[in-house]
């Protein structure tokens, strides 16, 4: 399918698998990084953590581009009541890995889709479930070492060397990657049939 706004359509995000995630659907998009500053601190429920990021990275893009449809997304994972962002340092991954060693952990993305011309903000997340078998020492050190999950939320991409580890996913697959593609097309074409 060939979605095509009049080539209005902007990608709040830097991360390569949401640009690959939204060409693997055929959508016609710029990039426009937002630059925005995330904290784990932040004292919200993880569905609200990621709708607000999600919404602060597309109205900082939005707010320079009026009359775009802009997409802003923000993906965490969950264990144990904690909310696990990117890693700083391969330390940090490697803590990472070894809490979600041989255990359930939420994968959640928001999504925000704006166009200020038109007055539009809609939020929404997405929730899965992940599995990993048990991690070695040697299988934490080697992962890190050769795929260098820092800019990962959890410290690893299921797409990648890691998915040998995953013993069973619960929800949407796209979403652990960084963007649910299914209630992301859902809802935009729904909101592009609505108001372009």
């Amino acid at each position: 399918m060939k979605v095509k706004i009049n080539n209005s359509i902007i990608l709040a995000s830097n991360s390569p698998r949401r640009k690959k995630l939204l060409e693997q659907i055929d959508l016609i998009f710029d990039v426009i990084p937002s630059n925005i500053h995330e904290t784990t601190d932040l004292d919200l429920a993880p569905s609200l953590f990621v709708e607000h990021y999600a919404h602060e990275k597309a109205h900082h893009v939005a707010n320079s581009n009026e009359n775009k449809w802009v997409i802003g997304a923000d993906t965490v994972v969950v264990f144990d009541k904690k909310i696990f962002g990117k890693p700083k340092n391969k330390s940090e991954s490697y803590e990472m890995l070894n809490s979600l060693s041989g255990n359930i952990h939420k994968v959640y993305t928001g999504v925000s889709i704006q166009n200020n011309k038109k007055g539009i903000v809609s939020n929404f997340h997405e929730k899965t479930e992940v599995e990993f078998n048990t991690l070695t020492n040697s299988d934490i050190s080697y992962y890190i070492d050769k795929y260098k999950p820092f800019d990962k939320s959890g410290s690893y991409g299921i797409q990648d060397g890691f998915s040998i580890h995953i013993k069973r996913i619960n929800g949407c697959y796209y979403n652990v990657m960084g963007l649910p593609l299914a209630k992301f097309y859902d809802n935009f074409s729904r909101l592009i049939n609505l108001y372009n």
